[in-house]
């Protein structure tokens, strides 16, 4: 999945982060790759933030049931690209069925407040894999 992902509403100025699903292979790789663009069209400039993203199996899954995306900021940051992977160890780890994710970015502003803002959730199927 590569896609586009506006970060706040032109006219509100009010975030609201974009639904997806997707696929999953138990035992491959996967990478994804999103592309943040503000309201006006232009890439949202992620220096100085960080981002975060996790996969669960259900949104009151403990932390033991949680899985990290390896989430990065592409250089440069200011052209708006965050890439999520899994290893295939870690797609191997997963049951099959239906999971949940969300991906965070946050910043520190002048006044030292965090500010976070989800900008993709969704729901993840994970197929079985008949080769392991």
């Amino acid at each position: 999945m590569a896609g586009a992902f506006r970060t706040s509403d032109k006219e509100t100025g009010i975030f609201m982060a974009a639904y997806e699903e997707f696929n999953i292979d138990q035992g491959a790789d996967l990478a994804l790759e999103l592309h943040l663009i503000n309201a006006d069209g232009s890439k949202k400039d992620l220096t100085s933030h960080s981002v975060a993203a996790k996969l669960k199996k259900n949104y009151n899954s403990d932390s033991d049931e949680t899985t990290d995306f390896n989430a990065i900021i592409v250089n440069p940051s200011t052209d708006g690209i965050i890439t999520l992977s899994l290893t295939n160890t870690q797609t191997d780890a997963l049951s099959k069925g239906r999971y949940v994710f969300d991906v965070e970015i946050s910043f520190t502003d002048s006044d030292d407040n965090i500010i976070i803002e989800r900008v993709l959730e969704g729901r993840a199927q994970v197929a079985p894999s008949v080769t392991r």
